[in-house]
């Protein structure tokens, strides 16, 4: 068991050490003033008649191994073997707020009366229907016990906290007004008992995900024990560490201090160690993901091999891991072009096409992101269209435009209808496929903004020679878009839209022909003297059409 005298020899030794210290002055001084304040509390409870006490105990232990860090902080001052200024100013702030919590806690059992009892009152937590002022003084009994008890009651204080906190929102708010128990959260975080630190990381998972109090969270110094967790915590505690990191980089403003402290490194290990579990995979995605928006970060993670870890998780089998490593993807290469090839050669185009084959044991959601990557990444090249045919994307997209869920489906058409916008090749290959065919049966869809894409898509392919009289060869084709055109009441959207369809069509001579001949045409002149838009024009057309027609049965006569 430690000792008080050991506790004040070793505080003693560190603060002689500490006073040839040159650089961070101001610093060291401040660490100077704390310990002298320590030394003295621990002198007055040298000739306590508890030294024994489990809970005194205890925390001599916690002194001595905040001791035993701040030694190798002075170390690394005298050698100026310290890796950044910034993060040095870091540490030695933390390490003040340690000794400062150890002052507290020591005057806390003194005026507690702890040192002298066998055992503790527990305060049983109030009814749900507790007044404020009953809920605080729950919150700062579990506070003491945080703070003063030995492992046990430490441990208990923190599963009680959490039953309290993930039950309503409102004693959360409770909580943060009770002084110091954030700071007591954050330094648990580094207990060396994992257990304490486990359940300290899930009450801090809760608390950070209040956007009032994730300012209070950073100004407490919580990123750097959390980077701690995720380096050499138990798998649930870096679960939880890493669900709070991804809830406090939300905020761009944090994300230098993970950096910082390592913790892209230490995140993107999780992402590639095999031993990883789901729950902690997929919030490591989602800090990483949440850090792309710094562009040095970024190129960091770029070096470090971030790219090709996270194209391998698209392949996983779970879900939440895939659509956690594809948003990171399509985020990280969204506006880079040069992240952007690097992706397609590391094979992530191909990787999001196999989570978009419909052969694949895929979910719809991890499909819809697939297919929204993909829109996102390659349909802005042409090079990356040509990759996608390659790799079987157009049959792919075919068949969910057919056969897809509703919101696949929906998707698919909102692809298929940018495709339709880029090039000349792109187009005659869609017009192999079968997309024209599939296009038509959206043209009479309930929503207007469906049956929009379908006929600005089919206007876009038709445009081509090849489509017009792959088109008009299917005699319902044409007979179903003027089916359509008399349905549709004068001067709609639909309409117009139609007749711009089939204008296209009247370059093509059999195009003509069929609608010319069909029994549609008093209905499209009757449009034209209502002034629908390009109806004068279609008719036009078709006159002339019929006008040599005409003069061919004469001469023929």
């Amino acid at each position: 068991m430690c000792s008080v005298r050991q506790a004040i020899e070793v505080i003693s030794s560190l603060i002689s050490y500490s006073h040839p210290i040159k650089v961070f002055a101001m610093k060291w001084q401040l660490i100077r003033n704390k310990l002298e304040e320590l030394c003295s509390s621990l002198t007055a409870l040298d000739n306590c008649d508890s030294i024994q006490n489990p809970i005194l105990s205890g925390m001599i232990s916690g002194i001595l191994a905040s001791a035993s860090d701040c030694y190798d902080l002075a170390r690394r001052c005298v050698d100026l073997s310290y890796s950044g200024k910034l993060l040095m100013q870091s540490d030695l702030d933390v390490m003040f707020a340690k000794f400062e919590r150890h002052v507290k806690n020591l005057f806390g059992i003194c005026t507690a009366g702890i040192l002298t009892q066998g055992f503790a009152i527990v305060v049983s937590r109030p009814g749900d229907n507790a007044c404020k002022d009953d809920m605080m003084f729950y919150f700062r009994d579990l506070l003491t016990r945080m703070k003063i008890g030995d492992l046990e009651m430490k441990r208990q204080a923190l599963l009680d906290l959490y039953d309290v906190v993930v039950e309503d929102d409102k004693y959360v708010n409770i909580l943060v007004e009770v002084g110091d128990i954030v700071n007591i959260l954050v330094s648990l975080l580094d207990s060396v008992e994992l257990e304490i630190q486990q359940e300290a990381a899930k009450v801090v998972s809760v608390i950070s995900g209040f956007d009032s109090y994730k300012s209070v969270l950073i100004g407490a110094g919580i990123v750097g024990p959390l980077i701690r967790v995720l380096e050499s915590g138990s798998e649930i505690s870096k679960e939880g560490a890493a669900r709070s990191l991804q809830k406090l980089t939300e905020n761009s403003d944090n994300a230098w201090s993970v950096s910082a402290y390592g913790g892209v490194t230490a995140l993107l290990k999780i992402c590639t160690s095999a031993d990883s579990r789901t729950a902690l995979v997929c919030p490591a995605c989602g800090v990483l993901r949440n850090l792309v928006g710094v562009d040095e970060i970024k190129r960091f993670m770029i070096e470090e091999g971030a790219v090709p870890t996270l194209i391998k998780l698209a392949g996983s089998k779970d879900e939440a891991v895939q659509i956690s490593s594809i948003e990171f993807l399509q985020n990280i290469a969204s506006v880079d072009e040069s992240v952007r090839q690097l992706v397609a050669r590391e094979g992530g185009i191909r990787a999001l096409v196999r989570v978009f084959d419909p052969k694949s044991a895929c979910t719809s959601k991890s499909r819809e992101m697939a297919l929204r990557a993909i829109e996102n990444l390659c349909f802005s090249s042409a090079g990356y269209i040509i990759m996608l045919m390659n790799y079987g994307f157009m049959d792919q997209l075919l068949f969910f435009l057919r056969n897809g869920d509703v919101s696949v489906q929906e998707l698919a058409l909102k692809a298929a209808f940018r495709l339709c916008g880029k090039s000349e090749e792109t187009k005659k290959a869609m017009g192999d496929a079968g997309f024209m065919s599939e296009l038509v049966k959206f043209l009479d869809a309930k929503s207007f903004e469906v049956r929009e894409m379908a006929a600005v898509a089919l206007s876009s392919l038709v445009s081509v020679p090849k489509n017009r009289k792959r088109f008009v060869q299917d005699d319902r084709n044409v007979g179903f878009l003027l089916q359509l055109l008399d349905q549709e009441e004068a001067n709609s959207g639909s309409k117009k839209l139609l007749i711009s369809i089939l204008l296209s069509l009247t370059s093509c001579n059999s195009g003509r022909k069929k609608i010319a001949s069909s029994g549609y045409l008093k209905n499209i002149e009757k449009l034209a003297e209502a002034e629908v838009s390009d109806a004068k024009r279609l008719v036009r057309k078709l006159s002339t059409n019929r006008f040599r027609s005409i003069l061919n049965v004469i001469w023929h006569s």
